[in-house]
């Protein structure tokens, strides 16, 4: 019987979609019944790149083979998805598989994610699109009920293609080219741009430019106090004729520029009586809306301090983990029109609960869930809904994630509240012909503000009552002098706010409105870009301040000064935005668009290719400190500091990092300075020294004595504070160029090793985290990179037993019965019972490949393709064939209870049981008995030693020395046994 493949993106959807169709079975990561297999991807599952014979090995940052660009894209998996890829592939190319069925989200991505896949199975099955705006078991049956035609989805897969090429082609070639640029005078600076990431940083630089250009104002304001019959209550004087100035920001109406005219209406004022006018009127606050990601981020920065990145992962933890919140990447804040249902239903879960009962019954009591198109709407539903509860209660949260629940959940609740109610008073206290007001705020009905209690309702200020037309005694008119302040930095509340409305400063209409719901970036991809730039270092946080280094100013420089706008403006987005949403309607082609795409990609390439001399201009600094070899001003250019009377110069990137005005002046001050982090070394490994001038006014790195050697002079701690105490020997810890080190573990005489890297695994140990270290024996948890398959992993550093530091890493929940981490997967299918003993044999898919398993026997399909084809017989031979070879199967039955068929060979010879117990059973010493041999005492001994060593059931690395431990119960299971 023939079957269509449905493919959704995530498997939840793909979960879903089998529940409201009904019928299926599940088989480990798809599902199947006699017409239909639904799977679904885990997101992207594959990239593009230069196809293998065109990727240049060597010389790809020079200008030489720029610009990239290939005859066709490649497709390469991704290394993290690439079993789920493989799982999809094998579906897709399945015989009884003869039409395809694209669920994946209803949008632009999602088209790309499955085109891809189509693309890299290399079939011409045909397809047809769901497209789903709600998940309920009614909307997917309805969705299935009328699937697009594939023809009527090939402009927005073409748009899907034409976006991720372009990111490809733009990133690609600017990165390489500004890279080679900086580089063409020797070294390599690595300076990364991208159409999203560039643009986010101008905005950061920008306003840092205008912190740093503001000149403080002193201004003055009067506050006067005044006592009627009830009591006394204050006042500002306030211009009646003010208008707010085009050419002064700074202007509002209570402020005086004139310290004079303040104090002549101050002493004007003083001692006199007012006359009383006031008025009333209610006003009104609706409820916020339901959060999408980037209000998330946003609120959840400035409640909390939660990074984005933060943020998300916590979401994401409550959607997969948990099940108790939708799926979070969303930038909609609606529910489709038929959810009315799903969320009365969420509301009676949640009023079963202590701590959200009381608001959700009431919300279910007064009927306040009603069709109304400011929560429930389908043109604000892009390819997924605002971010709301399940119908799952979550147990076992963490403190970050309970927050943040409860931040979603009392959201959801207040948004069917009606809105609060308020009295607000403005009274105007006149003396001698000047105003003051007075402003006051009474919450009369909460509305949807009960639902945070006291959290969320404004400070109320019950005005002391006045009579019509009372005239109240001036008790005093105070003239307080302030100072006007630059405006705030960006922390990443305020940066995901300006991302999402960067498209607003466009001048061009029909751009800004391509721009309007669009914003830079996309929800799920803004926390990426802003640690992006943190990890490049063009931003670093101070605080919840985000603060742009020397190195974007460089950037932003070398850019204006190259002419590339297409590179740092929000222009280029919202233009792209303009052609795709052409594209995806048919009026614009694919080739159309690219060529112009290939056509500015040469361009910007020219651009930094033709551009010979270091005479980029900008806004540089003049040194304070004067020149070391002639005594003249040391001025900053764009790429060095060099002195205008003499040939005195030097760079201001040395090892890939960038110096500061600041720390340059301290080197020719101090002909020192540091140690200094974030240097990299030529293979990209970073490092911290100290920057010298030698004798010849040269700068050079130092590194201080090499620690390993014993010739070497011991170095002078004294103008050093200690970090603390060794845990090895007791004494002091310093800080050298290159390591944190015990006073005794250097020099000729030294007694003690202890010695830990500034930098470990690309991660910089600053001072502060060592400290804490010695103190506490434990730092933050910190991430570093893999030098093994590159990716980050977070870890804390810890002081072990022996003294040495090791990362220790956070400890995993664990399934009931789970024999590690990973919770225990689903079989493949069952085939049947064995015939000894009467326990399930059942297929599993493995990493290497699939399995029989029986009871606690593990055999590997000798074909992997047959595994269709499997019958009960061969599965049961080869189980009992790896159960009768294996040496260090655990828990195996007795041989006096168990049934042998066969006659029991003869025991080993001794040396055959060495063998046994070194792990390398010969063929003779592979049975005895009919029964598994057990490995010899030696064995078991060396193995428990070696898992004692460490008492910690936490894995652990030593981070000196790169080698793995891993210090649990499991660690002792012999050699020879191969986990899956």
């Amino acid at each position: 019987m023939t079957k269509r493949l449905i493919i959704a993106e995530k498997p939840s959807v793909a979960a879903d979609i089998a529940r409201a169709l009904g019928g299926f079975t599940r088989h480990g990561d798809y599902f199947e019944r006699d017409d239909a297999v639904v799977a679904s991807a885990v997101g992207h599952l594959l990239e593009i790149g230069m196809p293998e014979d065109e990727e240049v090995k060597r010389g790809k940052w020079t200008f030489a083979h720029l610009p990239a660009i290939p005859t066709a894209f490649a497709l390469k998996p991704i290394e993290k998805s690439e079993d789920r890829l493989k799982t999809l592939i094998r579906l897709i190319r399945r015989k009884d598989v003869t039409a395809l069925v694209n669920a994946c989200d209803a949008g632009r991505e999602g088209e790309l994610i499955f085109r891809y896949l189509v693309q890299y199975a290399g079939t011409d099955k045909p397809i047809r699109r769901l497209w789903l705006q709600s998940m309920t078991p009614a909307a997917i049956r309805d969705g299935f009920e009328t699937l697009r035609t594939d023809a009527t989805m090939l402009p927005l897969a073409d748009a899907a293609k034409c976006r991720s090429e372009s990111d490809w082609l733009v990133g690609i070639n600017g990165t390489r080219a500004m890279t080679a640029f900086n580089s063409k005078s020797g070294g390599f600076q690595l300076t990364t741009v991208g159409r999203v990431q560039t643009p986010t940083l101008a905005i950061l630089v920008e306003r840092e430019e205008k912190i740093r250009a503001f000149v403080p104002r002193d201004y003055w304001e009067l506050h006067g106090t005044f006592r009627a019959a009830a009591g006394e209550y204050p006042g500002r004087w306030f211009d009646e004729a003010f208008r707010k100035p085009d050419d002064d920001p700074d202007a509002r109406a209570e402020r005086l520029w004139d310290e004079a005219k303040a104090r002549a209406i101050a002493a004007k004022c003083a001692g006199k009586p007012g006359v009383v006018s006031e008025e009333s009127k209610p006003s009104t606050q609706s409820p916020p809306l339901l959060y999408d990601l980037t209000t998330l981020q946003r609120e959840a920065n400035g409640r909390f301090g939660f990074s984005a990145r933060t943020t998300l992962s916590i979401a994401q933890a409550l959607y997969e983990k948990h099940k108790a919140l939708t799926y979070p990447r969303t930038d909609s804040r609606a529910l489709p029109e038929d959810y009315v249902g799903t969320v009365r239903k969420t509301l009676e879960a949640l009023g079963e609960t202590h701590a959200y009962g009381t608001h959700a019954r009431r919300v279910i009591k007064e009927k306040w869930v009603r069709p109304n198109k400011r929560i429930f709407d389908n043109a604000k539903v892009s390819d997924h809904f605002a971010i709301i509860p399940t119908l799952i209660a979550p147990k076992h949260l963490t403190e970050p994630e309970q927050k943040l629940y409860d931040f979603v959940v009392k959201r959801f609740l207040a948004v069917f509240h009606p809105a609060a109610e308020f009295l607000v008073t403005t009274r105007i206290t006149r003396v001698e012909g000047e105003p003051f007001k007075t402003e006051g705020k009474v919450l009369v009905e909460p509305g949807w503000l009960a639902v945070y209690g006291k959290e969320a309702a404004d400070e109320n200020a019950s005005l002391v009552p006045v009579k019509a037309g009372e005239k109240v005694a001036t008790v005093n008119v105070d003239a307080q002098k302030i100072v006007t302040r630059p405006p705030p930095r960006y922390n990443e509340g305020t940066l995901l706010s300006a991302m999402e409305g960067a498209g607003k400063t466009i001048e061009d209409e029909e751009l800004r409105e391509a721009m309007r719901e669009k914003g830079l970036g996309t929800p799920a991809t803004r926390a990426q870009i802003i640690e992006g730039l943190i990890g490049e270092r063009y931003i670093y946080r101070e605080g919840r301040e985000l603060v742009p280094t020397a190195k974007a100013f460089s950037l932003m420089t070398l850019l204006h000064g190259l002419g590339v706008p297409e590179l740092f403006s929000p222009e280029l987005t919202a233009e792209w935005e303009f052609k795709l949403a052409q594209m995806e309607h048919g009026a614009l082609k694919r080739a159309a668009f690219m060529k112009e795409i290939v056509a500015m990609t040469k361009h910007i390439v020219a651009q930094a290719k033709n551009y010979e001399s270091d005479t980029i201009p900008g806004d540089f600094a003049t040194l304070a400190v004067p020149c070391p070899k002639c005594g003249g001003e040391v001025h900053e250019k764009y790429k060095k500091f060099q002195c205008i009377a003499c040939d005195f110069a030097f760079w201001k990137i040395l090892g890939g990092r960038q110096l500061e005005p600041a720390e340059a002046e301290t080197l020719l001050r101090e002909r020192e300075i540091g140690p200094l982090d974030g240097f990299r070394s030529r293979l990209g490994r970073p490092f911290s020294a100290k920057l010298k001038l030698n004798d010849a006014n040269e700068v050079e790195f130092d590194f201080g004595p090499r620690l390993s050697d014993d010739d070497a002079e011991a170095p002078d701690f004294s103008g050093q504070a200690p970090l603390g105490t060794c845990p090895k020997c007791g004494n002091r810890v310093f800080e050298t160029p290159a390591a944190y080190a015990c006073e005794r573990a250097v020099g000729p005489d030294k007694t003690c090793d202890f010695r830990s890297g500034r930098t470990i695994l690309q991660r910089t140990v600053e001072r502060a985290q060592m400290e804490k270290l010695l103190a506490t024996g434990k730092t933050d948890l910190l991430q570093f990179v893999s030098a093994r398959t590159r990716r980050p992993f977070s870890a804390f550093l810890v002081r072990q037993a022996d003294g040495k530091v090791g990362f220790e890493f956070e400890k995993k929940e664990r399934g009931p019965g789970a024999r590690g981490a990973r919770p225990a997967p689903a079989a493949l299918k069952l085939l049947g019972k064995h015939p000894k003993d009467g326990r399930p044999v059942e297929v599993y898919a493995g990493r290497y490949g699939p399995y029989v398993k029986h009871g606690d026997t593990n055999a590997t399909l000798p074909d992997r393709e047959r595994v269709d084809a499997l019958t009960l017989d061969e599965a049961v031979a080869l189980v009992d064939d790896k159960a009768g070879r294996s040496p260090t199967k655990p828990r195996r039955t007795p041989a006096t209870t168990r049934k042998v068929a066969r006659e029991p060979k003869p025991a080993p010879a001794p040396a055959a049981r060495a063998r046994v117990a070194r792990g390398a059973p010969p063929a003779a010493a592979r049975k005895r008995g009919g029964k598994t041999a057990s490995p010899a005492p030696v064995a078991r001994v060396r193995t428990a030693t070696k898992a004692a060593k460490t008492p910690s059931t936490t894995a652990r690395r030593t981070a000196s020395s790169g080698a793995t431990k891993v210090a649990t119960a499991k660690s002792a299971k012999p050699a020879t046994r191969k986990r899956r």
